[in-house]
């Protein structure tokens, strides 16, 4: 006798869970890095590296594994990436230098990536037909998850003894516990022949989407670069520029931008999907122009106000990004497809805040953050204008209605 499963609407909601648990177990080691520095005894250019191996390991799963679960089901895939990424925790408990935050950095990264693309595809496999949000899930879950665990592990690097012992093992027992529920799930993807051939590493964009994932590309590289500075080297430019040495308050810095992402994606999901990525680019280009003002003035309630700014703008641009590209998608592709989003915005994510925090090393990081920030101001005007010269082509190529009832 079958082991019974949730149904659709519990599925969603469970299958939302889980991705914000391992997303905030993601988050969780930004407030711990300046703990780990004063501990290990390394700097700006070590943590990136630490920050952006993970992102490199997460690239590799997903390029392998990222649609392994149109082929062997979605529940063998969830089961073994939680259990990964609970010995990650394991890894970080047990570490005694650099070399561990390296290795449990490498195993959260593959984890993820075998979870991220199969984790958004039940999410679209399970929505309900009369009203989808597995879109906005998809968009607003990394705010939420990953501001839940900077936050949380602010506050326990700031109030309590040995914080890491605490955060790592409640963490390691709430990814078992989430592995141990897998089976509740429905199957949604039956087994197909291919298996062995997905895991040749690929960028699998369904050619009938190739369109659209190449408009959002500009609103996906933005906004994941932004988010990958504020987590690398967000709490260390709070403190070296801004002088907040609080590990609470440096976590906030986290929580307006990501928290804001979050709020920013629900408050666009009535929006059409194209009008979400444009108003979310131009909301994003002010904010990060805002973030280079209070550079320049020193003022952190701008550096504050800016990434609330640049959050919101991040949440919109992204939920039409999801929406825009994954539009009309066959169920068979959805792992792939969302593989493929998430390897632009884990490349976006990783590479650039690398680059910062090797380049900080000799002119800065005010001056490499600046930079930094510029750059990404023109790739935000540059997807609106993306966006607006679609529309025109869409229009241009439209047939003529009226003429064709006055001939």
């Amino acid at each position: 006798m079958p082991a019974p499963t949730l149904t659709r609407t519990p599925a969603f909601w469970t299958t939302a869970g889980l991705l914000l648990l391992v997303l905030a177990a993601s988050g969780v080691p930004t407030p711990l890095y300046r703990v780990y520095q004063e501990q290990f005894d390394f700097g700006p250019a070590t943590l990136t590296t630490v920050f952006g191996i993970y992102a490199m390991a997460l690239l590799v799963a997903l390029l392998v594994v990222g649609g392994l679960s149109d082929h062997v089901g979605r529940r063998p895939v969830l089961i073994g990436g939680l259990l990964l990424q609970a010995v990650a925790m394991v890894v970080f408990l047990a570490a005694g230098g650099v070399g561990w935050l390296l290795a449990a950095r490498v195993l959260q990264g593959l984890s993820m990536g075998a979870l991220t693309g199969t984790l958004g595809a039940v999410l679209l496999d399970t929505q309900r037909t009369d009203r989808p949000l597995g879109a906005l899930v998809n968009s607003a879950a990394p705010g939420f998850g990953l501001s839940t665990g900077v936050v949380g592990a602010g506050l326990v690097v700031e109030y309590v003894a040995s914080p890491t012992r605490w955060v790592f093992a409640a963490l390691a027992l709430a990814l078992v516990l989430g592995a141990l529920a897998v089976p509740l799930l429905p199957e949604t993807s039956p087994r197909a022949p291919g298996a062995v051939g997905s895991l040749r590493p690929t960028v699998r964009v369904p050619r009938s989407q190739r369109p659209a994932f190449l408009a959002v590309l500009p609103v996906l590289v933005a906004a994941w670069a932004l988010g990958g500075l504020y987590l690398s080297l967000g709490p260390s430019l709070a403190a070296s520029v801004f002088g907040i040495d609080d590990h609470l308050v440096g976590s906030l810095l986290v929580l307006a931008m990501q928290g804001s992402a979050a709020v920013g994606a629900v408050l666009g999901r009535d929006l059409l999907h194209e009008r979400a990525m444009v108003l979310g680019a131009i909301l994003f280009a002010v904010g990060v122009s805002g973030t280079i003002a209070a550079l320049v003035t020193v003022q952190t309630p701008v550096l504050f106000v800016s990434a609330v700014v640049s959050g919101l703008g991040f949440g919109l641009a992204f939920l039409g990004a999801v929406a825009t590209a994954s539009a009309g998608v066959a169920p068979a592709e959805r792992a792939g497809l969302m593989s493929s989003i998430f390897v632009v915005g884990y490349l976006s994510f990783s590479l650039p805040a690398i680059l910062a925090g090797a380049v900080s090393a000799s002119v800065g990081l005010e001056t490499v953050t600046e930079i930094y920030a510029a750059v990404l101001v023109l790739l935000a005007a540059g997807a609106v204008a993306g966006v607006r010269l679609r529309r025109r082509g869409r229009a241009a190529a439209a047939p003529d209605d009226s003429g064709a009832l006055a001939a």
